[in-house]
């Protein structure tokens, strides 16, 4: 096959997304059915370690990772790092950036691609992990981690491509050059609803820039972020250019972002705390040479607008899917339909079929939904859903979903007649609750679509080009998608990342992200 282009991806092999599994096949999902057994054997009752300085140690006691599922099970425990280790790790990253920052990019597109190669020989064993501590159904989880894989793919692409700097306009007695040169260490704050693509991509970014970093996973879900660091060291990663920490927020909270020794944060969570990091890092701390870079990416209250003239069922077919797939726990999640007055019924009626026929159960049979992923998030779900009730119309939903399970289970749960004011409307739930609201025309639709402090995704049926041109136009979000769902970005391709409070526009997967993690230099040499 011949090779992706002729400058330095010369020997690469034209990039192809990674397919998923068909778990309609008995072979197939008989094989992920033994990658539970395997993950069971291998992992199920583990305490796995801190990782500082390409060693292995103990933190300070530590905690249990319970399944989602079946909350009676606790799957594995993982260290609590104090405040010396922190400041360890923080050190062991400066010192390996001097060496990690002069590394040859062509190894360290190598160590990505080979990390792919293990990858998808492992991808049901990772699929099976994060079923476990995260809740997601065999489809999702395979999701994400055929995503980890196209990161490896398309990060190992673009180390290569920043490495040749960009050409500037000639000068007649000078030779002049713009490179891009790393920046230090660099945080990784994840969450825990995509616990391995998410800090991936974030870490990927700054270990293909030159930078070192300080991964702290999210509590509920660290093992699907660990082995992701293992897999880099099997791969080639030098061991101390990656820096794990897991615990609690007292010592890996406001103290990592504050750190003087910090150059950069990458975060993805909750709007309240982006907000927090962003002001925190404004500070110049005590021995801090910099202005620390922030890059978060906070959520979303993204809406699917349906045109009168739309293909209907694949519309309600698309809502129904982004609303509630994964409980609707995606910042991507369509947590709003806002649709022609003329279809309003017919659609509303569409999704609440598909809503009601999706089972609800254990994401380890690989039910159509699964539970979100603690009791603290169930209950503030619950306080929307009952002041819904005094402000819309409860359409299906609202509860808990009957029989033996043991878990933040919540049906899926759609409100109509929702008015823009509305909390429902505004706010974001982060669970399987779908509000529908009335739209006059099209172009009101945009309006109300528009009318949220967020804009990370959006969907806009119609068969019109001309409202499809202006769709393009209007609809003020990162990721916009005509008639199709609005989730399921793909690295590579569907670069992603938002506008307003939905972050910073950071646009991982794309050809612009490794920019957040680099400073450019411009030197003039005169003849």
């Amino acid at each position: 096959m011949a090779s992706e282009l002729n400058g330095p991806l010369a020997g690469f092999l034209p990039f192809e997304h990674a397919p998923y599994f068909d778990f309609t096949d008995p072979g197939v999902a008989q094989a992920q059915k033994d990658a539970f057994a395997l993950v069971r054997s291998r992992h199920v009752g583990r305490t796995f370690p801190l990782l500082i300085g390409g060693e292995a140690v103990n933190g300070a006691g530590t905690f249990a990772v319970s399944n989602p599922g079946d909350t009676r099970e606790q799957v594995w425990h993982f260290q609590n790092a104090t405040s010396e280790q922190l400041e360890q790790a923080v050190q062991a990253a400066q010192n390996a950036f001097q060496s990690w920052q002069v590394s040859d990019p062509l190894q360290r597109a190598t160590v990505f691609m080979r990390a792919a190669q293990l990858l998808r020989a492992r991808r049901m064993e990772f699929n099976a992990v994060m079923v476990l501590e995260n809740g997601k159904n065999w489809a999702e989880a395979d999701g994400e981690v055929a995503e980890c894989v196209d990161h490896f793919e398309v990060f190992a692409r673009e180390t290569l491509k920043w490495a040749q700097g960009k050409p500037v306009y000639p000068m007649p007695d000078e030779h002049v050059t713009t490179v891009y040169e790393p920046i230090g260490v660099v945080a990784v704050i994840s969450p825990w609803n995509f616990p391995a693509a998410i800090p991936l991509g974030m870490a990927l970014g700054a270990i293909a820039a030159g930078n070192t970093v300080v991964w702290k996973p999210a509590s509920e879900t660290p093992l699907s972020s660990y082995l992701m660091v293992e897999l880099l060291f099997q791969a080639g990663l030098p061991r101390d250019v990656i820096q794990f920490l897991t615990g609690g927020d007292d010592v890996l909270g406001d103290p990592l972002v504050d750190h003087a020794g910090i150059r950069m944060i990458a975060f993805t969570g909750s709007r309240e705390i982006g907000c927090r990091i962003y002001e925190r890092a404004a500070k110049v701390q005590p021995g801090q040479k910099w202005l620390k870079r922030v890059m978060a990416e906070m959520g979303g209250k993204d809406a699917t607008v349906v045109c009168a003239d739309s293909d209907l069922d694949a519309a309600a077919a698309g809502i129904a899917q982004a609303a509630f797939g994964y409980a609707g726990q995606k910042c991507s999640a369509c947590s709003r339909a806002i649709v022609e007055d003329s279809v309003y019924d017919v659609v509303l009626s569409k999704v609440k079929a598909h809503a009601e026929a999706m089972v609800v159960g254990l994401p380890e049979s690989n039910a159509a939904t699964g539970p979100v992923i603690h009791g603290g998030s169930l209950e503030r779900i619950l306080k929307f859903v009952e002041d819904g009730r005094k402000s819309a119309t409860l359409v299906t939903g609202g509860e808990k979903p009957e029989g033996e399970l043991h878990g933040a289970y919540f049906s899926p749960t759609i409100f109509g007649d929702v008015q823009p004011a509305d909390p429902l409307f505004q706010q974001e739930i982060f669970g399987p609750v779908l509000t529908f609201t009335r739209a006059r025309d099209w172009r009101h639709a945009l309006d109300l679509a528009n009318d949220s402090a967020y804009g990370l995704t959006g969907s806009f049926y119609s068969r019109d080009p001309q409202k499809i041109s202006e769709a393009r136009r209007l609809f003020h979000v990162g990721n916009l998608y005509i008639n199709r769902k609005c989730t399921g970005a793909l690295s590579g391709t569907h670069a992603f990342g938002g506008y307003g409070m939905s972050g910073t526009n950071a646009k991982v997967g794309g050809p612009d992200y490794l920019f957040w993690f680099l400073q450019t230099k411009t030197v003039a040499q005169r003849y």
